[in-house]
């Protein structure tokens, strides 16, 4: 089955079931060590990995590690181009977990960016990045430790899905030409509007099945986290793109209501019921007054639609979400993209998890890391039905290799995910008291040593704040 690397002869697969892992108590995890400064990171979180799974479960679990390879690393083992070998493609689909450092960018070789690829290969369709400040970090913002929220992008569709057509190319100039001349007219909604003649086109594919998907694992997460957390955000851009950003507002409000009608509630919902709670005698054109703005000023017909709409939420869910039912149930809204951006900074501690689309999802997932201390501490996941892969989401940063300088921060925490992701928690707690500790002790690498008031120096190496968070295990 494998060409050049050999699965360790002791351990198990990770397997799954319903899309959730059935995790061994000796699994077998395939990891990619990483280009550039992957020299040093990864040696210092498997240290605290290591450390962590040992002391939360005296030798009764133990991770298997198994070496795999991508990127540069990989070009000199299997050669020139083959930056995503086939034998790591089949180890990540064989043991179903893995984790990995960060990978360069290809230059020439045929593929954009490995890690969209390993995205799109695996299926993994959720990109998971929570952003939680730990006390200590350097921030640029006043109030950071009000930010705790988890960022769901869709990973697989969107313009991330690189369906496009350069300026000038042939196949480009003949569907520029049939949009203009046959399908944009064909749409009265379009009136007269024309694609230049000299653009380069791309393609945005949103599908209900990977928005609803998306929507339904942010829901399991909701679930899981505290009732006061148990809030979902849908992001989008719906009111310009109606089909693409639009639709997956609608399908995720769809699927909300219909798998987990009992757990949730709708903010516009929640309007209605509180309405009605507040003043039992309310009659539905009053309800229907007080969560439509404007509604004075509707016509006929749209006063109808919202009358209807109040009146068949008082009789699908006022037995059940009624009379305050509602305030313990996952509470599920939806907020305009450049809309969000602000509030995650003036109203942080209003939203917990932002279910949200591919490219909207990269910009809001950098932003909120930069809240709460940057990327060096900005952990994520790509997770799929059968598959999932935790990764540092920063670059690769050569200039900076083999130094031992850079800040593990990004691949522990990632690492922590996994555990979590696995059930360890008991070990993803210990690694998290400790990099709490570690920080708040101001024992921390040059990004952020630099950063701290008054700056700390000398700085740990990398190898040197990985034993500090073992050291501050259980927060001490």
């Amino acid at each position: 089955m494998y060409e050049k690397i050999v699965p360790p002869n002791v351990g198990s697969r990770i397997t799954f079931a319903n899309g959730e892992p059935i995790v061994p108590d000796n699994p077998i995890i395939p990891f990619i060590q990483g280009d550039g400064t992957g020299v040093d990171i990864w040696p210092a979180a498997q240290r605290v990995f290591d450390a962590a799974v040992k002391q939360a479960y005296n030798g009764q679990r133990q991770i298997v590690w198994f070496k795999v390879y991508a990127g540069d690393e990989a070009c000199e083992v299997y050669g020139t181009y083959q930056y995503l070998p086939e034998d790591t493609l089949n180890a990540i689909r064989e043991f179903g977990v893995a984790i990995k450092g960060p990978l360069t960018t290809p230059i020439g070789g045929g593929i954009r960016s490995l890690n969209v690829a390993l995205r799109q290969i695996h299926d993994l369709y959720a990109c998971v990045r929570p952003c939680k400040y730990y006390a200590g970090t350097p921030s640029p913002h006043k109030t950071p430790e009000k930010l705790d929220v988890i960022v769901y992008r869709e990973n697989t569709e969107d313009i991330y899905l690189g369906i496009e057509w350069r300026q000038g190319s042939e196949i480009g100039d003949r569907l520029i030409k049939l949009l203009n001349e046959e399908l944009i007219p064909a749409t009265p909604e379009h009136g007269k509007k024309q694609i230049p003649l000299d653009s380069g086109i791309g393609i945005k594919p949103i599908s209900k099945t990977g928005s609803q998907r998306l929507v339904r694992r942010a829901m399991k997460h909701a679930l899981r986290l505290p009732k006061s957390k148990q809030m979902v955000t849908l992001v989008h851009k719906g009111n310009i793109m109606k089909y693409t950003e639009g639709a997956f507002r609608d399908w995720g409000y769809e699927l909300v209501t219909t798998e987990f009608r009992a757990e949730c509630v709708t903010e516009r919902e929640s309007w209605i019921l509180g309405n009605k709670e507040r003043n039992p005698d309310l009659s539905v054109e009053d309800n229907a007054r007080q969560i439509e703005p404007g509604y004075d000023a509707l016509t006929p017909e749209k006063k109808a639609d919202v009358c209807k709409e109040v009146q068949a939420v008082l009789d699908a869910i006022w037995a059940t979400h009624g009379n305050g039912q509602w305030k313990d149930k996952i509470m599920v809204n939806d907020r305009i993209a450049d809309s969000i951006f602000q509030q995650i900074q003036t109203r942080p501690d209003e939203y917990s998890i932002l279910a949200t689309m591919n490219l909207n999802g990269d910009y809001l997932s950098d932003a909120a890391a930069a809240i709460v201390g940057g990327l060096g501490m900005g952990p994520g996941a790509n997770i799929g039905d059968n598959c999932a892969i935790f990764e540092a989401t920063h670059g690769t940063a050569p200039k900076h290799a083999g130094l031992d300088r850079i800040n593990p921060g990004s691949v522990i925490l990632s690492g922590v995910m996994m555990l979590e992701y696995m059930g360890w928690q008991e070990a993803a707690d210990l690694i998290k008291q400790g990099i709490g500790a570690a920080i708040s002790h101001r024992e921390v690498t040059y990004d952020l040593a630099r950063l701290m008031e008054p700056p700390v120096d000398p700085p740990l190496k990398c190898s040197e704040f990985a034993e500090a968070i073992v050291k501050h295990f259980g927060g001490k």
